[in-house]
């Protein structure tokens, strides 16, 4: 065969070849894009900070191009071999399992689609305007290896389509609100525990309301407005929002579409410092629900964190409440036992009321007083609060408590760890008897110039009440085990440093006995090592 078809030929197929791991890949940096909440600043301080350049599927994709490239070897030798290498990465990201893996939403689809169309459109161009098969191959492959640039461009010239498109879904939800004056609409934030007390909050109202929350994570404004076309009915009395923020400005919007009467600040704390940059900036967000409040409106506070305390409120009714301090609404006489706790909490006009939970840890007593505070403010009986509070359920991966056949107690608590949660978390592991404390984490994210400092004190705080650390991945390693030896408390061969959570696990199969109690504190996003 003449070389100039065999070039065309091999050529061709590795263009093919190229066209589909095309797919693959720009699928795998769009989950990472979606993980960043499509925003295109966090999702290229994430490409600069992860070492996303240089990982080895990208490494090997350059390999390819530059073999292709060098002209005094063989077209139909290199060729060869950049395809066999892109099949072998095809099959190496194909098999992946993620954390979180890519949810194909409509907006999704259209990233991936646009993303795609550029690909092939410069390929196709520069086939048009070189008339070089191989120029056509060696661009499809530089498409791929830039690929996080071709989905930030993609997402990019979407902006005004998906301006357009939440404009409209906006205008429905509003319309929709807009047609039930008389729904009572409560909205939860803080840095901790707003989806814990969401889920509370909602038991207890259901016991008397017809009661609507919104679904999983879906605290964005976008979220609660899917929640509001596609779940909110008629006959709903009430709505509780929870409202996350990343920035300034996040939760007034969702106020400014939903116009809450009753707003429960669950904590402010040091949590995405990388964005809002200050824990003042924290507190500015957080309380932009209590400000948005009308006149009649009530505020019910968790004065617990300092900067929660420290805020005055005086254009709506407040409620305080505390764990264990000098506020209007406190716990007291808190007990643990095997069957999850016994409380009471005290109020005004002499209020003492024993509740009894399957829930374990302060922090869950701190959000069952959130919620119990609106539920009497509503008007719901307390036999009804006593009995909905007996019934609550663990919310999965927020220190729910199980125990396994072979005799482990695990204490789950993996979602989107914090400082003081992570403190109360490990003080929950603390008051386990009888056999070895063990934790597996690897630390806490998103705490920006504080990452260091603040993964260090968790060590310490771990060095002083478990018996076995592992710690899981690189990203906050040297922190945590500084940490835990200046403690001096807990030996070196009682710390094990795992490379992730599959490792970990197999370490701990090797060291726990029956009667041991495992705490999972956090679990890293695929986007963090």
């Amino acid at each position: 065969m003449e070389p100039a078809k065999l070039h065309l030929i091999i050529a061709l197929i590795l263009t093919l070849i190229t066209a589909v791991y095309a797919i693959i890949v720009y699928r795998r940096d769009l989950m990472m894009l979606q993980q960043n909440s499509y925003r295109n600043e966090r999702y290229t301080r994430w490409i600069n900070s992860s070492g996303e350049t240089t990982r080895p599927a990208r490494i090997i994709g350059c390999i390819a191009l530059f073999l292709i490239l060098v002209y005094n070897i063989p077209f139909g030798i290199t060729g060869i071999i950049s395809s066999l290498t892109i099949i072998g990465c095809m099959i190496y990201l194909s098999t992946r399992r993620y954390k979180k893996p890519l949810v194909m939403t409509r907006r999704a689809w259209r990233i991936l689609l646009t993303a795609l169309a550029l690909d092939y459109l410069l390929t196709a161009a520069v086939w048009f305007l070189t008339g070089n098969p191989v120029t056509m191959a060696a661009m499809a492959l530089l498409a791929v290896v830039a690929s996080p640039f071709i989905i930030l461009a993609a997402n990019w010239l979407l902006t005004p389509v998906e301006k357009s498109i939440n404009r409209k879904y906006y205008n429905e939800a509003r319309d929709i609100l807009a047609s039930m004056p008389d729904l009572k609409i409560i909205g939860i934030t803080g840095s901790y525990g707003k989806t814990s007390t969401k889920h509370y909050l909602h038991r207890i109202l259901s016991e008397q309301f017809d009661t609507l929350m919104t679904p999983g994570s879906f605290n964005t404004t976008m979220g609660v407005i899917r929640t509001v076309r596609e779940y909110l009915k008629p006959y709903n009395e009430v709505f509780i929002v929870e409202m996350g923020a990343k920035q300034p400005g996040d939760i007034k919007e969702i106020c400014d579409l939903v116009h809450p009467e009753i707003g429960i600040v669950t904590a402010v704390g040091e949590q995405h410092l990388e964005s809002f940059k200050s824990i003042e900036n924290v507190q500015l967000t957080k309380f932009e629900l209590i400000d948005a409040l009308p006149a009649n409106g009530l505020a019910v506070l968790n004065d617990d964190f300092p900067y929660v305390a420290n805020r005055p409120v005086t254009t709506v009714i407040t409620k305080r409440y505390s764990v264990s301090g000098d506020t209007a609404y406190v716990a007291s006489d808190i007990n643990y036992d095997a069957n999850g706790t016994t409380f009471s909490i005290n109020g005004p006009d002499g209020l003492e009321l024993t509740l009894h939970t399957h829930l374990v840890g302060e922090c869950n007593i701190s959000n069952l007083i959130g919620a119990v505070i609106v539920a009497l403010h509503l008007g719901v009986p307390v036999q009804k609060i006593q009995y909905a509070v007996e019934k609550i359920e663990q919310v999965e991966h927020r220190l729910n408590v199980k125990r396994t056949p072979g005799g482990l107690t695990i204490i789950d608590d993996a979602f989107n760890s914090n400082p003081d949660g992570s403190r109360m978390a490990v003080d929950v592991l603390a008051r386990m008897k009888g056999g070895k404390r063990i934790i597996i984490t690897p630390g806490m994210i998103e705490l920006g110039a504080k990452q260091y400092d603040l993964n260090r004190e968790l060590g310490r705080h771990i060095g002083l009440n478990v018996d076995i650390a592992i710690i899981v991945g690189e990203y906050n390693r040297d922190a945590l085990v500084e940490g835990i030896l200046e403690t001096g408390k807990l030996a070196d061969d009682c710390i094990y440093k795992a490379a992730s959570f599959n490792e970990a696990q197999g370490i701990l199969t090797s060291i726990a006995r029956a009667g041991d109690t495992v705490l999972y504190e956090n679990d890293l996003p695929d986007t963090f090592k």
